[in-house]
This record gives C-alpha cells, sequence and structure tokens, in this order.
C-alpha cells in the first residue's frame, strides 16, 4: 500500500485570486437608460399636464410667470425622481456591497445623463431651433434690405443697367435748383433728406447743413428764418432725446437680460447638483437594502 503525503495546502482557485472589477459598466449604462427613460416619460405627461390648463375661450390660462415657474418646479421634481431611479439601478446592478462604489456608480449615471442630454439638445433639437431662427434672421436681413441695395438685383431682372438708373437719379437730384424758393416739395423733401446724415454727424459740416436746412424750411412755409431756425433746433433736441431714451432703454433691456441669464445659471446649477444628490441617495440606498 503506497501512502499518500498532503501538504495541507487548499487548492488553487484562479477565480479567488482574480481582482474584483469595482466599476460596471453595463449597469451604469443600464442606470442611465432608465433615468433617460423616466425623464421622458415625465417630461411628456408634464407637457400634457400644461396643455390641459391652456383655456384660451373661458380666459382660464395661467400667466407666463405662473407657468414658467410651475414648469421649472416639474422639471425639478422628475430630474430627481429619474436620476434616484437610475442610480438605485446600476447600483443594484452592479453587485456593489460599499457604499462609496455604489455612490461611484450613481454619480456616474448622472454624468453620463447629463452628457447625454446635452449632446441630444446640442444636436437634435439646437439643429431644428438654430435652422428656425436662421430662416428668421433670412427673412429679416431680405425685408430690410435697402433700395440702394436692391435696385441693382431689380434692374438686372428687368434687364435695365444699373448705371443708367444711377445717372437718372443724379440728374434728378442736380436738376433741383439751388435756391430753395424754386424747389417743388418733392425736391424740398430729397433735399432735407440729403442733409440729415451731415446733421447727424455734426462738427462744421453739421452746421453747414443744418443752415441749408433752416433755409429750405424757411423757404418752403415762407417763414423768417429765426422761426424757422428754432423749428430745425426743435426737431434736432427731439430727435436727439430719442436717440438716447432708444439708447437708455436696450442698455436697461440688456441688463435685465444679463440678470436673468446670472439668476438661470444659478438655478441650472443648482439643479445639477440636486440630480447629482438624487443618483447618489438612489445607489447608496440600494446599497443599504442589500441583505450581507
Amino acid at each position: 500500500m503506497v501512502a499518500t503525503e498532503t501538504t495541507g495546502a487548499a487548492p488553487y482557485d484562479a477565480a479567488l485570486t482574480r481582482p474584483a472589477r469595482r466599476v460596471s459598466w453595463g449597469a451604469i449604462f443600464a442606470g442611465v437608460t432608465i433615468a433617460v427613460a423616466v425623464q421622458l416619460v415625465l417630461g411628456i405627461l408634464g407637457t400634457g399636464i400644461g396643455l390641459s390648463m391652456v383655456n384660451p375661450a373661458e380666459g382660464t390660462t395661467p400667466g407666463g410667470t405662473g407657468f414658467g415657474i410651475g414648469a421649472g418646479v416639474y422639471w425639478l421634481i422628475t430630474t430627481i425622481v429619474a436620476l434616484g431611479a437610475g442610480g438605485y439601478a446600476a447600483a443594484r446592478l452592479s453587485g456593489v456591497t460599499e457604499k462609496f462604489d455604489a455612490l461611484a456608480h450613481g454619480l456616474v449615471v448622472w454624468g453620463v445623463t447629463l452628457i447625454l442630454t446635452l449632446y441630444l439638445l446640442t444636436s437634435a433639437v439646437g439643429g431644428i431651433i438654430g435652422g428656425a431662427f436662421r430662416t428668421l434672421g433670412t427673412v429679416a436681413t431680405a425685408a430690410g434690405s435697402t433700395v440702394g441695395a436692391a435696385a441693382p438685383q431689380v434692374a438686372q431682372a428687368t434687364g435695365v443697367d444699373a448705371a443708367d438708373i444711377r445717372q437718372e437719379a443724379a440728374k434728378y437730384l442736380s436738376d433741383a435748383p439751388t435756391d430753395p424758393a424754386q424747389m417743388t416739395p418733392e425736391q424740398a423733401q430729397a433735399e432735407i433728406a440729403r442733409e440729415l446724415p451731415a446733421l447727424a454727424r455734426g462738427g462744421a459740416e453739421g452746421q453747414r447743413a443744418e443752415s441749408r436746412i433752416v433755409d429750405i424750411v424757411a423757404a418752403r412755409r415762407n417763414i423768417i428764418r429765426e422761426e424757422a431756425q428754432a423749428q430745425v433746433t426743435r426737431a434736432k433736441n427731439d430727435f436727439v432725446q430719442t436717440k438716447n431714451e432708444t439708447v437708455e432703454t436696450a442698455r436697461e433691456a440688456a441688463d435685465t437680460v444679463a440678470g436673468v441669464a446670472a439668476s438661470t445659471s444659478f438655478i441650472l446649477v443648482l439643479a445639477l447638483l440636486v440630480g447629482a444628490g438624487a443618483a447618489g441617495f438612489g445607489a447608496t440606498a440600494a446599497t443599504r437594502r442589500r441583505p450581507r
């Protein structure tokens, strides 16, 4: 009988010595899928609820401010629910037992969901909105084209040389008499319109333009030059006041927009942090409920 000698060492098992993976990307992508799906479903539900509150016939439609606040609160709640569900699912499916590992899975779900959402907004919705604004901009630019820019195109379409049009226009201006008293009302208006840019620039050229306009007003209205000067000065002061008020209004509007943009940025950052907390809380909750 042959005796066998045992060393007492346990048999080698490669599965026991293989390092465990602390990050499960499959579980993370599953959590992201659940988060996006929940957010989408709740978003569609919120859209339906919001549209059901619109009733122009009875005049019970909420105001824009209340609508915006309600939509923001609803979006925050749906974000918390969606990211909480995604973080919980990722932690449960990953098989982690440590709270830190679960928290990391939840935060990665939050990050991937955020990146995916930004990508979808910039690629799909952003492209649609950008195309709409580009179309509106093209229409506005075409509508705001000046006669001088449009004249060559019209001349080309009708077979008339643009140089002939400019020469004909110059001939009409050159035929205008120098004496304001001999001008027709149309010639006087054209002469004043031609002097207005120089009047707006000011300086010596502006003074000459103002003197010319005063002469025309005095001749056309058959009043003394001092009275015409007073009328032109009054009109110029009104124009300057209107311009200053317009600039001030634009400046106040820009300040208001900047303030709203800053407040919106802070609120958005707060909402993103709340979403990260919801994803982490859902993931750690899954770990706490795992039996040891």
